[in-house]
Formats: C-alpha cells, structure tokens, sequence
C-alpha cells in the first residue's frame, strides 16, 4: 500500500511538473526517450536550431530577418547545413504558393556562406525539399510554368484551370562545383489524359499506371496541381521519392537514367526511363479502386527509413511518412514496405494495382486527437526504435516508444515571426514547423564541435523544469553493481554475464559523455574528464541508475 501511494504521488508530481510549461520542452523520460539532438526549422522567422533533449539550444544557423524557411534544413556530415529558404516578401512573385523557396543555400557550422543556388522566376520557382546526394551534387525541387495554351493543348480540361497557368513540378541536380544541371526529370514529360483525343497524351488512364493523369485535380484548379512537398534518395537503388499530397500518393522514379532518358518511357537500370516505377496511395489516380481504395491523406515526409538504423532495427529499408487528413480529427504515421522486387529490378503489382492496399503499421497518439495537422509535419524512426513526429500545425514534437508511450514533447515557442514566453498559449497555426530531425550523439557532424548550451529559444524559460523531470523519470532498478558512488576518477561496473554490453553516460541535458562497451561481466570507467554534476548512466539490457560525480 505505501508503495502504490508513493508512485501515485510521483505520478502526480510528474503530470503537475508536465503542465507548468506551455512551450518548450513539456515533458521528458530520460530513461526511455533516443538521446540525440533535434534539429528544426521553425516557419515564420529565418534560423535553424539543434536542440538537446531539454529543449535547451546547442547550436543555430541564424539568418537576416527578411528571409524565411523555404522548408527544408539538413546538417551534413561535416558539420555544414544545407537549407531552403526565401524572402519574407512575395507579394511581386510570379509565383507563388505555400512551401515557396528561393535558394538553396551551403552554410558552414560557423555559419559561412559555402554555396547558394536561386531560382524564382516568371518561369520557375524552387519549393519544400533539397536532398545532398552522395555525389556532392544537390537535388532540388521546383514549379515550371505553363500557360494556359499549354496546358490546354496537352489535354488539360479548360474549366479546370481556374487561375488560368499550371505549374507542373520537375526535379533537377546541379554540380555544386560548376552550379551546371546535369540530370533533370519533369512531370510534364509523362502525362495522360482521356478527356480530349484531339489533344497530345490522349489515352486510357488505366492503361498507363506509369503516367500522370492531366486532368486529375484536387487543387480546385489551382496552378500548384501537384505541390510535391518531400523528395528522397536511395543510393543504393538509385532512385528518388516523391510525396505528392495532391494526388495523396508517393511516387519513385529512376535516377540512372541522363535527362534525355528521363522524359522517355525507356532508359536506365529500369528500362522505364522517367515514367512512375512505382505508386501507391490512392489507385484511382491511374484508373484503379475507387475513394474506399485510397490509403495516403495529403501525406508529408515521405521517405525510406535507413539514416542511422542498425541493420536490424524493425524500420529498416521501410517507407515512412506523415498521413495528414487520415482521420477527420486526427493525423497518422504510416510504415510499409514497397514491392520492390530486386531480382526482377521493378516495383511488382497485385492484379492492377501497386501495394500495399491498406497499412499494418499506422501509429497514432495514445490520445489520437492530440495530434493533427491538415499539412506540413514529418516522422523518424529512431536507433532505439521509438519514434519522432513533428505535427507540423500544432509546432508539436513527440517522441513514442514502441509501446506507444510518449517519452519527450516540445512545442516549437513561436508565433509568427516572435519568439514566445514560457506559460504563453499558442492556438494551431502560430508555430507552423515543417519537421523535426534528430541526430545521433556519434554523428559525424559534431566531432569536435562546441555542444555546450546557449539557452532557449522561448522567452524567460523555467531552467529548472528539464532537471525536475529527469529526476522523477531516473528508474531504481539497475541490474548490475556500481562503486564507488560518489565517484571522482573512475567507476567500477559488474554484472554477472560474460556477454558484450553497450555502457552509455549522458549528462542531465541528454548529451552522451560516455560510450563504450564491455565484457567478461567488468568495467573499469575513467570519469575524471567528466564535471562534478549528476549523471545518468545506462546499461544495455540492465537498466539506468543516477550517479553522482565530485
């Protein structure tokens, strides 16, 4: 009975600690949640930031006020970061939709200017994503313009161009050291229409799953038809992924072809030149099922889940994504596994139709509605096997063990372009933030870089609150013996097994001091570099204890 009363009473304080803060860092399991650092890129203000697991800032790539994110930020693993960005005013465009970029910029650790690309014209107008491929070449996203006659000519239904152009979108790769394109791919060069035969690209829909459907539309006409809001690269099948919310599905195209091969239907590894080897999301789009067949909802974040996966962790080589409008109050993480099939070197269909037909994988919020966005929003999986989605609308960040536990939440501290205080409420839409990415500790990118804190992004934080949950989150159980406790110079560690275990120490902000492993079922530690503070160490397979150097 006492100890029930007691975890009761944690529990309490936990839940009563969790409700203090309103942005920022809102709750925290150091215990369970991946320790890495988190990188986003909030709408509405120019910088990027990597955060530790309590919301404190490690590093930012500030930029001048009148720009804004375009979306997308990566660190690379030098260290350097490649982003999207844009002018904070657009007004002038000749085009213009939401996910709008204008430059692809380089920018050292420190901040330097290493490379720029820009592109927005009357005529095109980079948007949303920029992936770095393993060549040192860059893969960006873009609209082209069409007019009108165009558009009409290609077979397009006149009454559904509502304002008048279409903007098409293309994907281009430019040599960073000569800013030359030396590979492109465009939708408008694989289209089908069944609406006029007098036109170009006139033919049966379902005869042509390969193909863009012209007229399909759910844009109201509007010239952003496809909007394409995520690309990804996988070198080692040497294809590209493209989300396309507006047609609800994922799209792969083969990146072997040159970019004459890449407006044909032949060409490259594949034979298919540049046409869709693979689908899936909604079939009606080239003449399959119907509305009850459609499985994607204005998806975000579509990508294969390999970076910084152990081979064998259950998400490997999977395609993972944000399913937005899954639910009429509620929002979706989707895992699945395409029908690649490498002996054959294609993408297999079941009958007519790509799978998979529905999901076994769908991840939703212990409490669903907690989490919505009818847009922008990401999802990874991390090396632990928990999970990091960003609801994009909400600027809600939460970390799920595989139990659908939630271990870590933050809410990006804006609105608008104004960082917020602690204790302001934010409504949907005043912290718009794209994604939120995390970075392994071990990641090449911070060797020898300064990880020490710089504060908060929030206004007058409460600097205690990430410490009073670590020590409410600390578990008692620990299955191995430890001593001295405190400890100065060295730590002795025992177990009885004479297997390999992993040895993890991580300061109370989550950044790893120590990584090692041991065996013979001892340990010797030197923790004489460590600062005299409160520590966390972890043992795989045996728990985590607090320890105490002085």
């Amino acid at each position: 009975m006492r100890f029930l009363l007691i975890s009761i009473l944690m529990l309490c304080i936990f839940n009563l600690l969790c409700a203090q803060n309103t942005v920022g860092l809102l709750s925290y399991d150091i215990s369970k949640s991946y320790q890495g650092y988190t990188l986003i890129y909030p709408h509405n203000q120019p910088g990027a930031y990597l955060l530790n697991n309590c919301g404190e800032i490690i590093h930012s790539w500030e930029d001048d006020a009148d720009f804004r994110p375009g979306n997308a930020a990566k660190i690379l693993p030098d260290g350097s970061l490649i982003k999207t960005k844009r002018r904070s005013t657009v007004v002038n465009d000749s085009i213009w939709a939401g996910g709008g970029g204008e430059f692809v910029e380089i920018r050292s650790w420190d901040n330097e200017l290493i490379w720029s690309y820009q592109l927005n014209d009357e005529n095109a107008r980079l948007h949303h994503d920029v992936e770095m491929l393993p060549s040192g070449n860059v893969l960006m996203l873009a609209w082209e313009r069409k007019t009108n006659q165009e558009a009409i000519d290609a077979g397009r239904d006149p009454a559904t161009l509502s304002q008048g152009d279409l903007w098409p979108d293309y994907l281009f790769e430019v040599d960073t050291a000569t800013n030359e394109t030396v590979w492109e791919w465009h939708a408008w060069d694989h289209l089908v229409q069944d609406f006029d035969e007098t036109k170009e690209n006139y033919g049966a829909i379902a005869d042509f799953p390969g193909r863009i459907n012209l007229n399909w539309d759910t844009n109201e006409g509007k010239a952003d038809w496809l909007h394409s809001n995520a690309i990804d690269f996988s070198a080692e099948l040497n294809q590209i992924m493209i989300s396309v919310p507006t047609f609800n599905e994922i799209w792969i195209i083969d990146h072997s072809t040159n970019s004459e091969q890449a407006a044909l239907n032949y060409g490259g590894l594949s034979n298919h030149g540049g046409e869709l080897l693979y689908r899936v999301g909604n079939p009606q789009t080239y003449g399959q099922g119907d509305s009850t067949d459609q499985i994607l909802f204005y998806q975000h974040d579509t990508h294969w889940a390999n970076e910084f996966l152990p081979f064998n962790h259950p998400a490997t080589g999977s395609v993972i994504c944000f399913n937005n409008r899954v639910g009429a109050d509620f929002s979706a993480v989707e895992r699945f596994y395409t029908s690649w099939e490498m002996y054959e070197f294609d993408y297999l269909k079941d009958g007519a139709v790509f799978p998979p037909s529905s999901f076994e994988n769908t991840i939703t919020h212990p409490t669903p509605t907690d989490l919505v966005s009818s847009g922008l929003s990401s999802a990874q999986y991390l090396p632990n096997g928990n999970l990091l989605i960003c609801s994009g609308r909400q600027g809600y960040l939460v970390e799920l063990t595989q139990d659908n536990e939630v271990v870590w939440e933050y809410k990006t501290p804006t609105q608008g372009p104004m960082f917020v205080s602690q204790g302001t409420s934010l409504e949907t839409n005043d912290n718009l933030t794209f994604f939120a990415f995390r970075y392994p500790p071990e990641y090449s990118a911070f060797e020898g870089k300064n990880l020490s804190v710089k504060g908060y992004l929030e206004l007058m934080p409460d600097e205690t609150f990430c410490d009073q949950l670590v020590s409410i989150s600390t578990p008692d159980s620990f299955d191995a013996s430890i001593y001295p406790l405190p400890a100065s110079n060295y730590l002795h560690l025992g177990w009885n097994s004479g297997k390999i275990i992993d040895i993890k120490i991580h300061d109370l902000s989550g950044k790893l001091r120590i990584h090692t492993n041991g065996n013979g079922g001892m340990k010797y530690l030197d923790v004489s570099h460590l600062e005299p503070n409160v520590y966390f160490i972890t043992v795989d397979g045996m728990g985590s204890k607090k320890i105490l150097i002085q």
